[in-house]
């Protein structure tokens, strides 16, 4: 499967400050992709450098073959960007609005835009400045879909939509990409309407990318195990095998990619005797949580 998207070594800085370093992430055609990191630790930075708005310390990122920051028209003409913000022009209303992109998109699709209002069950000379914000956020949507872009990228898609509405727009937007072969490139601050949508995940921390690897086989192979000390003064040495550890007095949350076999094992060996130990299952949220850390 071909690339569509790659990030080689891409390194940027605020100031002196360092966003990230050497950061390699890839996303294959026809895939849908989630970004998820903690507030500052790049993802919109990563979208601002996709789109051309940010130049990168070093490193670059190619898009169908060719460098972001100079794409041609043709393939500037294959994507679809939703900024965060969602910035329309208030005066209009959603017919006006459609009408009035319509005529920049030579592929223009009206279909899936007005399939989505449909939805939002607004009437189509409804104002945008009379909307409320998760509203607004839609007709943004919907004029990106109509655009008929092969690549999308979305930044914090979800921002103002109340959990019926996200749930409706991620099962559209999921069965739009999958039936039409378009690849999506994505972040939500939201991390539970991801683990619906997308195909594969990409968790970043502050300087650097903690996994990329499909959904489903992350959500297998990272696993949260909890348990008691029974001496409360005992320390648990951190090595390759625990990812992430949260502890509060004799409570322990441990996070592996390992079995129960070996972390029973690596207690042992450290002389660290447990009560109730057992696997907690989780949603990508607490996955998340259980490898960036709580705080």
């Amino acid at each position: 499967m071909n690339n569509v998207i790659e990030c080689i070594n891409l390194t940027h800085y605020y100031g002196k400050k360092l966003v990230y370093e050497n950061l390699n992430f890839h996303v294959p055609g026809g895939s849908i992709l989630g970004l998820l990191g903690k507030n500052g630790s790049g993802k919109t930075t990563t979208i601002n450098i996709l789109n051309g708005f940010l130049q990168p310390r070093s490193g670059k990122c190619l898009i169908y073959g060719e460098d972001s920051q100079r794409l041609t028209p043709a393939n500037k003409a294959r994507i679809g960007f939703l900024i965060e913000g969602h910035i329309q022009y208030a005066f209009m209303d959603i017919h006006q609005i459609e009408k009035f992109y319509s005529g920049f998109y030579p592929r223009w699709n009206r279909e899936p835009y007005w399939e989505l209002m449909s939805k939002l069950k607004v009437t189509p000379h409804q104002k945008i400045s009379t909307m409320s914000c998760g509203q607004r956020s839609q007709v943004a949507l919907g004029l990106i879909l109509a655009q008929d872009p092969d690549l999308l990228i979305l930044d914090d898609f979800s921002m103002g939509l109340d959990p019926g509405y996200r749930r409706l727009f991620i099962d559209y937007l999921r069965e739009y990409a999958k039936s039409r072969n378009k690849t999506i490139f994505t972040t939500s601050h939201i991390v539970q309407d991801m683990e619906r949508l997308i195909d594969d995940v990409l968790i970043m921390d502050y300087n650097r990318v903690l996994t990329q690897r499909p959904v489903a086989e992350f959500m297998r192979e990272f696993k949260q195990f909890c348990f008691e000390l029974e001496d409360e003064k005992a320390e648990i040495p951190r090595n390759g095998l625990i990812a992430n550890l949260e502890r509060v007095k004799d409570k322990v949350e441990l996070y592996t990619y390992e079995t129960e076999d070996k972390v029973r094992g690596y207690l042992h060996e450290q002389g660290i005797a447990v009560k109730n130990f057992r696997r907690q299952e989780m949603n990508l949220e607490d996955a998340f949580i259980g490898l960036t850390g709580k705080y």
